[in-house]
């Protein structure tokens, strides 16, 4: 059974060449681990491969998800799981790849035991947030749960919502849940696990003119096609990178050169946290600083010997 590789990288880092590449010389298959890539509706915003990547080497949980759903990280588990052992028992080398830090750790170290949220719990907190935004997510967390509200700090929307829905759900701090874990879906002695860190300075750029080239290939007309769709605003897909502005634009609340500035700043922060998170959950994975395919490709390919064997 051949080894899983899975690579982690931020935004705009060349992953998804770097795969195609990969799976052409060890005769993989790229299994996606980014969050945005899974919804059917954002091919351009969320920088899906393209149809001529994707005919290269088979690419599996790419746009499969409509906008409408609310895509989970155990739903992406579960189906990951799946996926790399069909394409293991082929005898195929699974390529997971992705700039979502959690689906790759749900893979490696399992995933918490957390109980569904009640749909009135999850919309009490989407209101707290809109009327008070993290400030008023983090002072309501903070009574309940001082804590977790201290270790997320005031900026944290994303978690302090999922901390608080969870707190209200249950009676418990979220991190009462975190040492119940479901079991690894990978054993440790069968996947190699890589993280990319470009220059910082030269990813920035990359991904400002990464956005400009989206603009350009048609990113506010599928901005325009989720908004005609009427979802709520709080749906996973509803805030991948980009969206918010360029609705904001289209509603006639700003100028275009504005929502497209704001939207490149957003993308370089998220960017910046995604170097965080890999240095606090993945601190013993290699990290390849250089943005050269070829320099990758060769490291990689000789960690890869060494774990597969092959």
């Amino acid at each position: 059974m051949r080894s899983a590789i899975l690579i982690h990288g931020p935004t705009a880092s060349g992953k998804t060449l770097l795969s195609v590449a990969l799976a052409k010389i060890l005769k993989g298959e790229v299994i996606n681990a980014d969050s945005m890539q899974v919804y059917a509706d954002l091919k351009l915003i969320s920088a899906r491969p393209t149809e001529e990547e994707m005919a290269e080497v088979p690419h599996h949980l790419f746009g499969h998800i409509p906008a409408s759903e609310r895509y989970s990280t155990g739903k992406w588990l579960e189906a990951a799981k799946k996926q790399i052992t069909d394409v293991q028992r082929r005898g195929k080398v699974p390529i997971v790849i992705g700039g979502t830090g959690l689906y790759h750790l749900s893979l490696v170290d399992g995933l918490s035991r957390i109980p569904p949220v009640p749909e009135d719990i999850r919309l009490e907190v989407v209101d707290i947030n809109k009327r008070g935004g993290s400030d008023a997510l983090y002072a309501r967390l903070l009574e309940v749960d001082a804590p977790t509200a201290e270790r997320l700090g005031p900026g944290d929307t994303q978690r302090l919502s999922r901390a608080l829905e969870v707190w209200l759900a249950t009676g418990k701090s979220i991190s009462s849940f975190q040492g119940k874990k479901t079991r690894p879906a990978l054993a440790d002695e069968n996947w190699l696990g890589i993280a990319l860190t470009p220059p910082r300075a030269r990813l920035y750029s990359r991904i400002d003119k990464r956005f400009e080239g989206m603009l350009m290939e048609g990113a506010m007309e599928e901005a325009r096609g989720l908004m005609e769709q009427g979802l709520p605003e709080d749906l996973p897909a509803m805030k991948a990178h980009g969206i918010p502005w360029l609705m904001a634009y289209l509603r006639g609340e700003m100028k275009a050169e504005a929502a497209a500035e704001h939207a490149k700043r957003d993308t370089r922060r998220y960017a910046k946290r995604q170097f965080t998170w890999i240095g606090r959950q993945f601190p013993f994975w290699p990290r390849i600083p250089s943005m050269s395919l070829d320099d990758r490709k060769r490291v990689i390919l000789a960690l890869y010997k060494e774990v597969d064997g092959s």
